[in-house]
């Protein structure tokens, strides 16, 4: 079984593991759930992903955590708190990356509010970021309900093509 990382009212948030490929690949080879990233992935950067994760675990005890509804005993997506730095700059950045049949029902606002809370609470981070792309309106009603505003953007490199992305921050004492 998963490492848990964090619970909240509906749901459970686990490391995620190699035992989880199957359930990433469902996510990530959505092309409805990919829109943003513009691509799908392989079954090798499913496994990439994971690693990535595990070794953002070892290193901050951060990344990607896997999202399981505790009522419904099912794995709704992907919620994450990393750190990422932007022009130079370090930030902590929370993600969410959701099963497009659990699209629309606050998962992604619970475990994302869930996250801040800890980098505020736990880990005394004074801001949290979320990299949004500027067509990504659903994503960005989840920030903006969060309370998090734009401050700036940024081009990020994904999977080889410059890629618009509004940086939206929470600063502590201000999580709606």
């Amino acid at each position: 079984m998963n490492e848990l990382f964090l619970e909240t009212e509906r749901l459970r948030l686990f490391k995620i593991d190699e035992n989880n490929f199957a359930q990433l690949c469902l996510m990530h080879k959505d092309e409805d759930v990919m829109y943003a990233w513009e691509y799908i992935f392989s079954d090798e950067e499913v496994k990439n992903w994971i690693s990535k994760n595990i070794e953002f675990y070892e290193k901050y005890n951060l990344g990607y955590f896997l999202a399981l509804d505790k009522n419904k005993n099912q794995v709704v997506g992907q919620i994450g708190l990393m750190p990422d730095i932007i022009n130079g700059q370090r930030f902590l950045e929370t993600g969410y990356i959701l099963k497009k049949e659990f699209w629309h029902n606050g998962y992604a606002y619970e475990g994302a509010k869930a996250l801040i809370e800890y980098a505020f609470d736990v880990l005394q981070e004074k801001q949290v970021i979320a990299e949004i792309r500027p067509t990504n309106t659903a994503s960005q009603k989840v920030a903006k309900k969060l309370g998090m505003k734009v401050i700036g953007d940024f081009v990020k490199i994904v999977h080889g093509k410059e890629m618009l992305h509004l940086i939206y921050s929470i600063e502590k004492a201000k999580l709606s």
